[in-house]
């Protein structure tokens, strides 16, 4: 355990970015892992691997708003500018980045040391697994980084479009420099592809990745793409491991967060968000609301009423305040029910929603949804996608993929009578990359 503490320890003076840190060379003694057990207990550090505390796009989109005064009073200028699509929003160095690149550190001790180490009790199958937990959560955080500080992916531009650093060894000597968006997306991807015939079908603990996870953040990616064929298979794919869903009827709308937590939908477990997406600062978009019917759970489960009249959201996947970021069935079914709807295939592109909607109607009222064309099938399952997946840090990324299709989703944000506004594929929508990593590695800032 003290090696492993030691590791982290670096990992924390590294996502510090303080340059004086990294001229004191440890003992390599200290920082190398000796038995597969160490390494299993790095991916098992959830506090790590699993919570993130902020949202950088959930916090950038449109499903919730801020008053002048809720906004005035916010003690972070990154959280106030994060609102406005302002010009450094992530000013300190306890950000999303520092974060996300600290575990990314994590996943790269593993994979350097994977074949160094001894087995002692466990098999060479424990040691596959380890490794496609590591390629998993790397791929996963490379993934969020790429769909807050890279523009959408675009077939026609990618190999020119900035991506991310792609930190691929836990040598932190080497100089980070941005990837193309085509080269960030290719790792990811490649990253998942390794991991799948490693990882076991269901792991121990949702906290831990397994192959219907990989299977279902391939579908994500793919989506994001616009790659629709394939988004569709992998969606199938990780639902043949696991189809379940949490009928809302079970639920008691009275609990102050009705959704348990590892329910039975959650395939992988993450948590994140803060600063300006806390529900007691946070307010749901009121046309976004009135969009759920009389007879849709959802709206008991999901929001609670404020003092004002306005509403906020409770409907976490995490049984708490911490918004639920990780992967679950639910968003599964309404991916293979988009592809189903963008190949023409209605009839199971409405099955597919159905499966999903019924169990969140009240029992006895919910009449099965039908579309005359794919555009209404697709226009129907957009709509119930924004419903069924808000604040699960999922939303920004939609924007910006939707805007290359050509929805041309304008966002829009008043404050003490002052109109901001982030028109469709703005270069805004690629977040800024903290100034602090700007200025120590020389590498290009994204446009504003």
């Amino acid at each position: 355990m003290k090696k492993l503490n030691i590791i982290i320890l670096i990992t924390i003076l590294l996502g510090s970015g303080c340059k004086k840190y990294l001229d004191k060379k440890p003992d390599k003694k200290l920082v190398t892992p000796s038995t597969l057990s160490d390494l299993q207990a790095l991916m098992d550090n959830s506090n790590y691997m699993n919570i993130y505390a902020w949202g950088a796009g959930e916090a950038s989109a449109d499903d919730y708003y801020l008053t002048d005064k809720v906004w005035s009073a916010l003690s972070s200028e990154t959280d106030r500018q994060a609102y406005i699509w302002g010009t450094d929003i992530l000013t300190g160095t306890t950000n999303n980045w520092s974060q996300i690149y600290r575990t990314i550190y994590l996943t790269n001790v593993v994979l350097d040391y994977i074949n160094k180490v001894t087995l002692e009790n466990n098999t060479e199958q424990d040691r596959n697994n380890v490794k496609g937990e590591a390629l998993f959560f790397r791929s996963f955080d490379f993934f969020r980084l790429a769909v807050n500080f890279a523009n959408a992916y675009d077939d026609k531009t990618a190999q020119n479009d900035l991506g991310i650093p792609l930190r691929l060894s836990s040598d932190f000597n080497i100089k980070s420099t941005r990837a193309t968006v085509k080269e960030t997306y290719d790792q990811i991807i490649s990253d998942l592809l390794k991991a799948v015939p490693l990882l076991r079908p269901y792991s121990a603990h949702v906290l831990r990745p397994s192959k219907g996870a990989a299977y279902a953040l391939l579908a994500r990616v793919y989506l994001s793409m616009r790659n629709y064929d394939k988004a569709g298979i992998y969606a199938d794919s990780s639902l043949q491991l696991n189809n379940k869903l949490v009928n809302y009827n079970d639920l008691n709308e009275s609990d102050n967060y009705p959704i348990p937590a590892f329910n039975v939908e959650t395939l992988f477990y993450v948590t994140g968000g803060g600063g300006t997406l806390f529900n007691f600062r946070a307010k749901i978009d009121s046309n976004l609301y009135r969009r759920y019917t009389a007879n849709d759970l959802r709206k008991s489960i999901f929001f609670n009423e404020n003092a004002d009249g306005t509403n906020a959201f409770y409907g976490n996947y995490s049984g708490k305040s911490n918004l639920f970021q990780g992967l679950a069935t639910d968003e599964q079914y309404l991916i293979k029910a988009e592809c189903l709807a963008r190949a023409n295939k209605i009839t199971e592109a409405m099955d597919e929603l159905n499966k999903l909607l019924i169990t969140r109607w009240k029992t006895g009222t919910f009449v099965p949804y039908s579309a005359k064309d794919s555009e209404d099938a697709l226009s129907m399952i957009l709509q119930e996608r924004r419903k069924e997946l808000i604040m699960r840090d999922i939303r920004w990324q939609d924007i910006k993929r939707l805007n290359k299709e050509g929805t041309n989703i304008t966002l829009k944000r008043i404050l003490n009578g002052q109109e901001y506004e982030l028109p469709p594929n703005s270069p805004r929508f690629a977040l800024p990359i903290p100034t602090y990593v700007i200025e120590m590695t020389g590498m290009q800032q994204n446009p504003r």
